[in-house]
């Protein structure tokens, strides 16, 4: 009778300094230089090893929705369940979501909230779970959940300290590399437009200059700027203008494709780069843009309408020039022929 209560303490013991381990782990891995991805890889491939489950996802919530998507699966069926989406609400994962608690469920077969759907999607067979929300200030960010215990053992309620730690952890660097991710943001973004900023922009085209030299492609430039812009500042004010200048993002985005990449370049001037564009593509986006900007009607907080032009340039690389600084003038050199003439139009080098 000893012998077995001696033994019971050493296993127990074991147990503790395996998930010691384990935390010591983890928390090394936040304060690393690994990308999100592999920090989050790391920590619950050790939280699987300690609790011996034969697969185990991270789902995070995406905003709006309030859909799961599966980010990172480590299944028979992982190739499968990466990317999937997981409605608001439903499944067992879903209302761990909804509700910020965890669930430890020994046979799923006996729970109304399990949704077999995913099983019969990813040809997988969910006896047991565990699911534990991931949470900052209350806010549930995520859920891990692991599936079917690969040991004789089922899953019990002395699991769930341990993977409530490793859900602090992963909430921790889920949240760290957001902070990063908006810093970075900020650091490269006009906060007026939304746009990239002119320093930022200064790096895109170097390098989108190189990559069209490499690749013997070519690279277009869109130079605009608002046609009598100061007017809309000396009548309605500077507010006006900056409402103006952010409307004039907003179009800007919604007009262009996504592979274009497009920045305040100063005051009321604007710049897009177009990667393998030629001068044909270059002129009918900006064509597009000019046919936009003419028919929108800006709003001032008052309430009064106004209705703008601009004035459009339009160089290439190579055809037009062979290095950034060439390009760049070029391109505003062609757009003040256009308002030294007739504004409200568009050219092409």
């Amino acid at each position: 009778m000893t012998i077995d209560h001696s033994e019971s303490v050493f296993l127990a013991l074991q147990k503790r300094n395996l998930e010691l381990a384990t935390l010591v782990e983890i928390a090394k891995a936040l304060t690393s230089t690994l990308s999100l991805e592999e920090v989050l890889k790391l920590i619950l491939e050790r939280v699987s090893l300690l609790l011996q489950s034969q697969s185990w996802s991270l789902l995070l919530v995406e905003e709006g929705s309030g859909d799961l998507i599966f980010e990172i699966a480590v299944s028979p069926a992982s190739e499968h369940l990466q990317g999937m989406r997981l409605p608001h609400g439903q499944g067992i994962a879903g209302w761990v979501a909804e509700h910020g608690q965890p669930l430890l469920i020994p046979d799923v077969r006996r729970d109304s909230r399990f949704a077999p759907q995913v099983d019969a999607a990813v040809a997988f067979s969910t006896q047991s779970i565990i699911c534990m929300p991931i949470k900052i200030r209350d806010k549930v960010l995520g859920v891990i959940e692991l599936v079917n215990s690969q040991t004789d053992e089922r899953f019990n309620e002395a699991d769930l300290p341990i993977l409530e730690m490793v859900a602090d952890f992963v909430a921790i660097a889920i949240e760290n590399a957001r902070h990063v991710e908006r810093i970075s943001q900020l650091i490269i973004t006009d906060d007026l437009t939304g746009l990239f900023n002119s320093r930022h922009f200064h790096a895109l085209i170097e390098y989108e200059i190189e990559r069209a030299r490499r690749y013997e492609t070519s690279l277009s430039l869109v130079f605009f700027d608002l046609d009598h812009f100061k007017t809309v500042n000396d009548t309605f004010g500077h507010l006006a203008g900056s409402r103006v200048l952010s409307e004039t993002g907003r179009l800007i985005r919604e007009t262009t494709r996504k592979v274009n990449l497009a920045a305040r370049y100063g005051g009321d001037e604007f710049v897009i780069l177009l990667p393998a564009a030629d001068k044909a593509a270059g002129l009918v986006m900006a064509g597009n843009l000019h046919q936009t900007i003419r028919n929108h009607v800006f709003l001032t907080d008052e309430g009064h309408a106004v209705r703008l032009t601009a004035s459009f340039g339009v160089a290439t690389f190579p055809a037009d020039a062979t290095c950034k600084q060439d390009l760049i003038s070029r391109a505003d050199q062609t757009m003040y022929r256009v308002k030294e003439s007739t504004r409200d139009g568009v050219l092409g080098a």
